[in-house]
């Protein structure tokens, strides 16, 4: 049994229910029901929508995978370096998450190109040096055109791609996916909004003072 719960226009009403005193998180996209053994009984248990496996290359040329994620907590967004509407908004309001937890081993950010033709790790290179980007544990990444209009909308559930009768080519939304140790789907911000960054950076600690699920 299958069933889709969140388009993320709707999210925000679901995170605001939340906020407040309550310490906990919705895991948010799609769940289904499955039988697991516990102690030789077979009860029924829910799945939850991970992000699946993927591979790009980052701004050094170097290859990052989801292994690379594992134990961590990650904000993942879409832009494109030429992107004169939202983006430059979007990574203002990032580089707050970035200097708030700098050099905090359990914390990355994954930032994907959607202009896989012009935006090669040697231009996403010279972007993340003008916003300030050293190391890695802010990525921004480079892969086909399918692959990452693929992810973002089945595992990040955003709107990204190509569409020539924008002016500038490519229609994204300014989402900030905010993702938890196990790969599940735990809010979505609006990035050109500073009030609703600030919100996912208190979501953030939370999740770093989580228990992770061992299932």
């Amino acid at each position: 049994m299958k069933f889709y719960l969140f388009v993320l226009a709707g999210i925000f009403i679901l995170q605001a229910c939340n906020s407040g005193n309550n310490k906990t998180l919705p895991i948010l996209g799609e769940r289904e029901l499955a039988d697991r053994t516990v102690n030789g009984k077979i009860v029924q248990d829910t799945v939850y929508q991970t992000i699946a496996p993927f591979r790009y290359l980052n701004q050094d040329s170097i290859p990052v995978t989801d292994k690379d994620f594992n134990g961590k907590i990650y904000v993942a967004d879409f832009f494109f370096t030429s992107c004169n509407t939202i983006c430059p908004q979007m990574h203002r309001n990032m580089l707050k998450v970035y200097e708030q937890f700098k050099d905090n081993p359990e914390v990355k950010i994954l930032s994907h190109s959607i202009d896989s033709k012009y935006d090669l790790p040697s231009r996403l290179k010279i972007y993340a040096g003008k916003l300030g980007i050293e190391g890695h544990q802010w990525e921004f990444v480079h892969g086909s055109s399918d692959s990452i209009y693929n992810v973002s909308a089945k595992n990040y559930l955003v709107a990204a791609y190509e569409d020539k009768s924008d002016a500038q080519g490519f229609v994204h939304q300014g989402w900030f996916i905010l993702v938890d140790k196990n790969k599940r789907l735990r809010g979505a911000y609006d990035g050109t909004k500073a009030d609703q960054v600030e919100v996912m950076i208190k979501d953030m600690q939370i999740l770093l003072d989580e228990k992770v699920d061992a299932k």
